[in-house]
């Protein structure tokens, strides 16, 4: 399945300044290791040491949260949009 992924500004150094690329995969894990294949270094930014999303690193596919879905199992139908958002913290 053929997906778009969209990639948060800290991450476009992986993709050549693209905010958004193309991806084939028919589930999260798949089209992350895609993205891997085509953009050396990217998965590590969004998946722990274990291979697990990154507790910082949201991920959705359409509107949907992948953390409240099945995780890197979640099914990404041809056309989906997939959002990588890291998370900001700050405040005083």
């Amino acid at each position: 399945m053929s997906v778009t992924v969209r990639i948060p500004t800290i991450l476009r150094t992986y993709t050549g300044g693209q905010a958004e690329v193309a991806a084939e995969g028919g589930n999260l894990g798949e089209v992350i290791a895609d993205l891997e294949k085509k953009h050396a270094g990217i998965a590590a930014r969004v998946l722990d040491d274990q291979g697990k999303l990154r507790r910082f690193v949201n991920v959705y596919v359409n509107d949907d949260d992948v953390r409240f879905e099945q995780g890197l199992e979640t099914a990404t139908p041809d056309g989906a949009g997939v959002s990588i958002i890291p998370a900001v913290a700050g405040g005083c």
